[in-house]
């Protein structure tokens, strides 16, 4: 079976390096499915929940925005957060939406709204990837 070489560099270190069967990523434009063999591309994604599968099983991952360069054989993702579920604090990523939600109702222009949305959305995707693995 034809693999791809996922990748996945956050600033702090590489947050996974392995063959993988496909990757689904939450591109800009909706979610996008990689499969080896994949026309060449090169795009941003949003933060929320990255799948991968390999061996017949599926990991999930919380990613934060960042960017993806997908070619026949790798996907590259650069991005700002990468975090599998046994790793996200809940009780944290809570209090961190409680926190964003509450900046929501003061004045902070406009770059400080879309700093705390920006919180808020990576809150939200560690939140439904840890959740995940109760449903």
């Amino acid at each position: 079976m034809a693999t791809l070489r996922l990748e996945i560099v956050t600033p702090e270190a590489t947050a996974y390096s392995e063959d993988v069967e496909m990757v689904t990523l939450p591109g800009s434009e909706g979610e996008l499915g990689v499969y080896p063999n994949h026309v060449p591309l090169l795009t941003t994604i949003n933060p929320g929940e990255l799948r991968v599968l390999k061996g017949g099983k599926e990991t999930f991952l919380a990613i934060g925005e960042g960017f993806v360069e997908i070619t026949a054989s790798t996907v590259s993702v650069l991005t700002d957060m990468a975090l599998e579920a046994a790793a996200i604090d809940e009780h944290a990523a809570e209090a961190a939406v409680a926190r964003a939600k509450a900046a929501m109702k003061e004045d902070l222009g406009s770059e400080g709204i879309a700093a705390v949305q920006a919180s808020l959305q990576k809150a939200l995707a560690q939140l439904h990837v840890k959740r995940r693995r109760r449903s």
